[in-house]
């Protein structure tokens, strides 16, 4: 599996109007939404925000993973919003967030969300690819860095 099997060219943003964790996580929300057939925004960002409230999905030097589980979906889906600014996500680094991956696996998948989480998190310790994903000047340049990376096994 790759991460385009995860997340759409149409999923992924340069966001420019994001200055907060509550906007950034209704930004993802949107994303995940458009990407679905049956969920809402609200609903997603309603499951983000709870996952949140357990404890900050910042994993440190500027990526944070909002995800959550949601009924009505019978496969991983996935977006990434890259910020022109950190913005503060509660890290466990206590640096800002300017890389989000917003996941939402289905409700009953609870081995496969963690082992598409770890992936992507590991993912996000490859200091290459997140200097890329910096790097990336626009939303098609963003995704084209990300699509071909394998993802689990």
């Amino acid at each position: 599996m790759t991460l385009a099997d995860i997340i759409s060219a149409s999923s992924v943003q340069l966001a420019t109007e994001v200055s907060s964790k509550k906007r950034a996580l209704e930004e993802l929300a949107n994303l995940l939404a458009a990407a679905t057939e049956d969920l809402e925004a609200r609903d997603i960002f309603t499951a983000l925000v709870n996952r949140e409230k357990l404890g900050s999905t910042g994993l440190g030097s500027g990526v944070g993973i909002p995800h959550g589980r949601m009924s009505g979906l019978d496969h991983a889906v996935g977006a990434v919003i890259k910020l022109p600014a950190p913005i503060d996500f509660e890290s466990v680094d206590r640096k800002g967030v300017d890389l989000l991956f917003g996941l939402i696996v289905p409700k009953e998948a609870t081995q496969t969300h963690l082992q598409t989480l770890a992936a992507i998190a590991e993912l996000c310790q490859d200091d290459g690819l997140v200097g890329k994903m910096r790097d990336a000047t626009d939303a098609e340049s963003l995704y084209a860095v990300l699509a071909s990376r394998p993802v689990g096994d």
